[in-house]
């Protein structure tokens, strides 16, 4: 079977429906989906997306405040870690052999531009990660590393936040990242028609304006193909599935500096617009648990997991 061609699309998902960016302007289409990964559930890609009825056009720079999150009905947010030669070098640590793989709650995700509690009552070093996320197009299950890009439907980026002292004192990723809001993706989603060089995907992060992470997947230890090849060994990819792709050096780990309320992290991966994160204090009205006392525990720890 001829795997279908990459749709060259650019979405966002708005309080108004899914949309269409062309140029400065978001054409709003007529389609059911809510998000894009229930629109590739329907089984047909992003050619729905293509093809669909224009309802109404708005400038790009009227609907920032009306984004919503792109991949709100995903079920399954895989995670690897330390994917970056330039992060094992900088940390001191030896490259893995084989992925070292993780699931974060969908309940964790948040979108563009929302502001998220930082779980001051549980730890003290919450963490940005900078990633190329991929979004899956079709079925996955013991898929060949020629064959993965075929399966694949789109880019965006992901902020993978990660409680630092919490993954040393529990050793337990999937908590360590799914506090509440900890499962940044969008703004958009940009369809592999129109990555440019799938091979080499540009990924930046700031904070509060400043340059901490610039890197693209070119550097990754398991590229795409032999990434996702290895995870469906184990497990079946749906469509909508989204798997990250690690996170380069300069994230507040390796920088001895973490996210504090009032800090703004900007992620950008070529081609996709900003997702913009601003982060505040907990509710005192919502108190967590006591904190985790990971004062025996070194911030270079010799978990694989970034």
């Amino acid at each position: 079977m001829t795997a279908p061609a990459p749709t060259a699309v650019h979405l966002v998902a708005t309080r108004y429906g899914l949309g269409r960016i062309t140029g400065d302007d978001v054409e709003l289409l007529d389609l059911p989906a809510p998000d894009v990964a229930a629109l590739l559930r329907a089984g047909r890609g992003l050619a729905p997306a293509a093809e669909a009825r224009i309802r109404r056009r708005l400038p790009l720079e009227t609907l920032v405040g009306d984004l919503r999150p792109p991949l709100a009905a995903t079920r399954a947010v895989w995670g690897v870690g330390l994917n970056y030669h330039c992060k094992a070098r900088t940390t001191g640590r030896a490259l893995p052999t084989q992925p070292v793989l993780y699931l974060k709650s969908p309940s964790a995700g948040s979108g563009p531009g929302d502001t998220v509690p930082l779980p001051g009552s549980m730890s003290s070093q919450p963490d940005y990660e900078g990633e190329v996320a991929l979004v899956v197009g079709t079925r996955m299950h013991h898929t060949p590393a020629d064959q993965v890009w075929a399966h694949l439907a789109a880019v965006t980026a992901a902020n993978d936040l990660t409680a630092r002292d919490v993954m040393a004192a529990s050793g337990n990723p999937t908590l360590a990242k799914s506090f509440p809001g900890f499962g940044a993706l969008g703004a958009s989603v940009l369809g592999l028609g129109a990555v440019a060089d799938r091979d080499a995907i540009g990924v930046r992060t700031t904070v509060n304006g400043e340059l901490r992470q610039q890197a693209s997947t070119a550097d990754l230890i398991f590229p795409v193909p032999d990434l996702l090849a290895w995870i469906t060994r184990y497990v079946v990819l749906e469509p909508g599935d989204v798997v990250l792709t690690g996170t380069p050096t300069g994230t507040g780990q390796d920088r001895g500096c973490f996210l504090s309320p009032g800090d703004q992290v900007e992620v950008t991966v070529t081609g996709v617009l900003p997702l913009r994160t601003r982060f505040r204090a907990e509710s005192p009205d919502h108190p967590a648990p006591a904190a985790v006392d990971a004062s025996t525990h070194s911030l270079r720890t010799e978990s694989p997991m970034s």
